[in-house]
């Protein structure tokens, strides 16, 4: 007989679900089915995490106030007020069933810097080895825009990776994902099960609360970045809570062999009494760890724009040197990240396109205003994936002073090459020096710039790169009737607004 598997499970809650909209009280009865289910679960013997948001909503409240004021100061102290309301209630209901917690808050700042992620990372396998439950919140008292995560759908996926969680649960205010809005169409059809998020085509209009900043398109964006790392992402009603060993339950038992896209007439009677819900499946090649935090806690300020025979040597496990480099763009100093471009010479007797506008390239979360403006959003590219490898940290190399931002290539440049994105680089070399000693070999980097860091611009297990099989251009984007996630693969190798 085989012996139960003990999961990592991640549980997120938004604001809606924790305090009433309206009248900001919270809503102890989900709450305390919250309780009842991670106790249940916890004597199962799995360990769980909660990511939970509420704080501004508990703030509002004990201040008095109607709406959320527009003044980061004010919203930063609403939270400050609100975390410790928040955090005692918690810990009151969970006290009562003899249940220990922590709290954790991050910004996105802990991530990037990789002593400070892995030192979270190991408080958190910490605490679940003691029995604890962690409560996870960003850090709003101290966030601003150019270090938050921008939702707790992200915060709750990265949580996830860094744990190596089995699952996690996206609760929200529908039952799962549609292919149309349900609350205008009738026959709208749910989406069970999604196993490649490149098909997937599905209604995101409905955006968060008032008080909350998510909505479905950041929960989809939250499960391709979760189940890029291999955990099996869950979209359900956060009203009811207790169907989530239900949904553990029939998840294990059907395991990863089901339809992808929308299935809302399956004839398998086991299904009758199963909750609804929409399961992303996880990548059968996942990213971990190191190779994931380069990706996705890395924030790059810059892009480097590599050749083809470059390109081919790097997935080849060689380092990136300055010969393979065509051009360098943005302010980055050594062992920060930039973008990684492949660049392909046009051939003559193509005629080449109209000179575009700031190129953009995607990167792996969406602004503060991309998620605030789901509601005119009508289709999206999420993040590609990526894959996973070994490590060598760059702290032995020498730092250097800020680097000179270099504007973006002329417009000659852009007619001359395709380029695709294809990963991410944590350079030794900061964008000033790149660009004096691109295009020549390692040996006449001294001669150049008076000394030599390395041979390589950047190691080999310092980059990790995305899937090519559904790669498109740079600047690429879709646009169209519900969501079209396109564009996305597997692993090749080894996100902003206040509202928690």
């Amino acid at each position: 007989m085989k012996s139960p598997k003990y999961l990592t499970i991640v549980i997120k809650l938004g604001t809606s679900s924790i305090v009433d909209e309206k009248t900001h009280q919270p809503l102890r009865s989900i709450l305390s089915q919250i309780v009842d289910t991670v106790v249940q679960l916890r004597n199962a013997g799995h360990k769980v995490v909660l990511v939970s948001s509420g704080a501004i909503g508990m703030g509002l409240r004990r201040m008095d106030m109607e709406k959320r004021p527009k003044q980061l100061p004010r919203v930063q102290a609403l939270a400050a007020v609100g975390q410790c309301r928040l955090m005692s209630l918690w810990d009151k209901l969970f006290d009562d069933v003899g249940q220990p917690v922590a709290q954790i808050l991050l910004t996105r700042n802990d991530i990037a810097d990789r002593t400070q992620y892995l030192n979270a990372q190991n408080t958190l396998r910490e605490l679940l080895a003691m029995g604890v439950v962690p409560i996870v919140n960003e850090n709003d008292t101290l966030a601003v825009a150019e270090i938050k995560f921008g939702d707790n759908d992200t915060l709750s996926a990265i949580t996830a990776v860094t744990v190596h969680a089995d699952y996690l649960f996206l609760m929200t205010d529908v039952d799962c994902l549609y292919d149309k809005n349900p609350r205008n169409h009738p026959e709208a059809r749910p989406i069970e099960v999604v196993e490649d998020v490149a098909s997937l085509k599905a209604d995101v209009s409905s955006a968060g609360s008032s008080l909350g900043t998510g909505g479905m398109y950041t929960k989809i964006v939250a499960a391709q970045l979760a189940t890029s790392a291999g955990v099996t992402t869950v979209i359900t009603r956060s009203s009811t809570p207790g169907n989530i060993p239900s949904v553990l339950k029939h998840s294990q038992s059907t395991g990863t062999a089901t339809s992808t896209g929308v299935d809302s007439t399956s004839d398998d009677k086991s299904n009758d009494h199963v909750p609804m819900h929409t399961r992303f499946l996880p990548d059968p090649h996942p990213i971990r760890d190191r190779y994931f935090w380069l990706l996705h806690g890395l924030a790059p300020y810059g892009k480097i724009y590599i050749d083809s025979g470059a390109y081919e040597a790097l997935l080849n496990k060689a380092g990136l040197l300055p010969a393979g480099i065509v051009e360098v763009e943005g302010s980055f100093g050594q062992h920060e990240a930039a973008t990684l471009i492949v660049v392909t010479k046009r051939h003559r007797q193509e005629a080449a396109p109209p000179a575009p506008a700031p190129i953009k390239v995607q990167t792996d979360t969406p602004s503060s205003a991309d998620v605030l403006r789901t509601k005119e959003m009508q289709s999206f590219t999420p993040p590609r994936s990526s894959g996973s490898g070994t490590s060598t940290p760059l702290s032995s190399l020498p730092t250097q002073a800020p680097a000179t931002k270099f504007p973006s290539p002329s417009t000659e440049f852009f007619e001359l090459y395709d380029m695709e994105e294809v990963g991410r680089a944590q350079v030794n070399y900061s964008a000033t020096e790149i660009s004096r000693i691109k295009g020549l070999k390692s040996s006449e980097i001294p001669n150049v710039l008076g000394y030599s860091l390395s041979e390589y611009v950047a190691f080999r297990d310092s980059i990790s790169f995305f899937n090519r099989k559904n790669g498109g251009k740079v600047g690429a984007a879709s646009v169209g009737g519900g969501v079209n996630v396109g564009g996305l693969g597997g692993a090749a190798d080894a996100s902003e607004s206040l509202g928690k």
